[in-house]
């Protein structure tokens, strides 16, 4: 018995006899009900997330079942199999932490395991990234899909969702406006059933921009988890992992830089997460394509936001699948998108959207280029002497007041510092003043989403809704607010954040693409740089994690 080179014969154990090693995987197959029919048929991996904590996955087994209708309707044999789960909300001290160590797992379960391509079946906000991430690395045929985003809810009336409305409730019981009874009822309502936020939150952002790069079938992104359109999109992917397993059709060979500036223009019309920065740049750099802010900055100014989902918007993702979902978003972009770029479908943008009339007359969720949500730029690239390397801000969810703001800073060491203090009904702090968090970049602490602070309570009862803040990281991609995020390099490796003391002036303008320390080079240099708390890294992966985490600028994925 000759072992052949692809199905169950890829990978085969080190037995050292080839012929053996098959002869024996073959015979446990058999154990496992797979005849000899099954085990000539391509083989095709569908990764999964599955865990009873994460809650946005609850969908997820029919999903993967429907996948394998999929594969098993066009000729292969489905193998499903777990790979780490990654809750935003049930992880501490933030999934980001972990999103590199999915990666890793994703990577070289691809590469051990016998398949020849892979389902990656994502959802919460670091999965999705995670498995593109591993899954490149890898270089193996591959086919995302996303589970699908939450219906929304109805609270006093009016529509809300997870996770912007909860903020917002959240807020406003800070603030006096809301008792213990409504936030409880609220609580009930925000999150309806399974799936990911319904807003234009990371995981949102994430489903549409995997389309746009060609890792998901075009209207993959946006159908509602536990919909009839989501199985559908399930199945029609278990049929196309079939086909690239026989085209051997990777990502790595229909990816181009075109592909990533498409992503860019169509995270900056959809009203995206900041956090999708960072992934697009690891992302890029797992598939050898160079990418870095500059590539970020010079599109800002070209692209409004089109869509209109909160939190820039008001609507949420479903809206968005009723009137056509990505498909007609790149429609209403042609004039700025690169149509020649090429999907896993193995067709040009040009042809997957030569059907779509343009933006439909009858809907207004998503606007034609001369109509749009909010003006560009909807996000924005900054640089200055408090980020040399650079920072985002989120511009369409921020006041446009104070989008050009200067003012005295108000800093904090940690995170459990800015709590204890902001909630000091005596706390010294004005409107003016410029909130700032450090220590929270990828070394110090794993990049929470700690950098959109809540106002300090002492003003949330004043009526005031935002201020500036600044911090090395990040914010969800459900946060609104004028929010400076991923300060490079971050204050624990003495990026000029640790620098900063109480009372100096900061400056932000945005219009300039400024983010400004106004404290003179001869006053910085007598200065020491404030020393990083310790954080808890002490479990093995932490450690690994803090020695080899690049900047934010770079992905913050691991360095070689």
């Amino acid at each position: 018995m000759r072992p052949a080179d692809g199905g169950f014969d890829r990978t085969l154990t080190h037995y050292g006899d080839r012929g053996f090693s098959s002869f024996v995987r073959r015979a446990f197959l058999k154990s496992a009900g797979y005849d000899a029919a099954d085990q000539e048929r391509p083989v095709i991996g569908i990764a999964h997330g599955i865990s009873d904590y994460t809650t946005c996955h609850r969908h997820m087994p029919e999903v993967v079942e429907a996948v394998k209708r999929g594969v098993l309707e066009a000729g292969g044999l489905p193998m499903a199999f777990p790979t780490m789960s990654l809750p935003e909300i049930l992880l501490s001290p933030t999934s980001m932490l972990f999103r590199n160590l999915l990666a890793m797992e994703v990577e070289e379960l691809l590469l051990a395991q016998p398949m020849d391509a892979a389902v990656l079946v994502g959802g919460c906000d670091k999965t999705l990234p995670g498995q593109l991430m591993g899954a490149l690395s890898a270089d193996l045929p591959f086919v995302a899909l996303p589970v699908g985003p939450m219906s929304s809810g109805s609270w006093e009336g009016r529509r809300v969702g997870a996770c912007t409305d909860c903020r917002q409730t959240w807020q406003r019981f800070r603030a006096g406006e809301l008792d213990e009874e409504q936030v409880a009822d609220a609580q009930g309502r925000l999150c309806p059933d399974s799936g990911t936020c319904m807003v234009m939150g990371t995981a949102s952002t994430m489903a549409c921009l995997s389309e746009v790069l060609g890792f998901g079938l075009p209207g993959s992104g946006t159908p509602r988890s536990g919909s009839g359109a989501r199985l559908r999109a399930a199945v029609a992917t278990g049929r196309r992992a079939v086909e690239i397993a026989r085209e051997r059709l990777t990502p790595r060979s229909f990816l181009s830089e075109a592909s990533f500036r498409n992503a860019i223009t169509a995270l900056y019309a959809l009203g995206g997460s900041t956090n999708a920065v960072i992934h697009l740049l690891a992302i890029a750099g797992r598939a050898g394509i160079p990418l870095s802010l500059t590539d970020f900055a010079s599109l800002t100014d070209d692209v409004p936001v089109l869509v209109d989902v909160k939190p820039v918007g008001t609507r949420f993702l479903g809206d968005l699948d009723e009137v056509g979902g990505v498909p007609v978003v790149v429609r209403a972009l042609a004039d700025r998108f690169d149509l020649s770029a090429r999907t896993v479908t193995g067709q040009t943008w040009a042809a997957q959207v030569a059907d779509v009339p343009g933006v439909p007359p009858w809907q207004d969720v998503v606007r034609p280029l001369d109509a749009p949500v909010k003006p560009a730029p909807g996000m924005k690239v900054v640089f200055g002497s408090l980020a040399p390397d650079g920072a985002v801000i989120k511009t369409g969810a921020a006041d446009p007041r104070l989008l050009k703001h200067r003012g005295p800073a108000l800093v904090f060491d940690s995170v459990e510092e800015a709590e204890e203090r902001l909630s000091d009904p005596d706390l010294a702090v004005t409107p003016d003043h410029v909130l700032v968090l450090r220590n929270i970049g990828p070394v110090a602490s794993g990049m929470p989403e700690a950098g959109s602070l809540p106002i300090p309570t002492v003003l949330a009862r004043q009526g005031v809704k935002d201020m500036v803040r600044v911090s090395d990281g990040r914010m969800s991609g459900t946060a609104y607010g004028t929010t400076v995020l991923h300060c490079a390099p971050e204050a624990a490796v003495g990026g000029p954040l640790s620098l900063v003391r109480d009372g100096d002036e900061i400056e932000l303008d945005v219009a300039a693409g400024r983010i400004d320390l106004l404290v003179s080079e001869e006053d910085l240099r007598a200065r020491t740089p404030a020393p990083p708390p310790s954080w808890l890294a002490t479990t093995r992966w932490r450690r690994v994690f803090t020695r080899s985490v690049g900047q934010a600028g770079t992905g913050a994925d691991l360095v070689d």
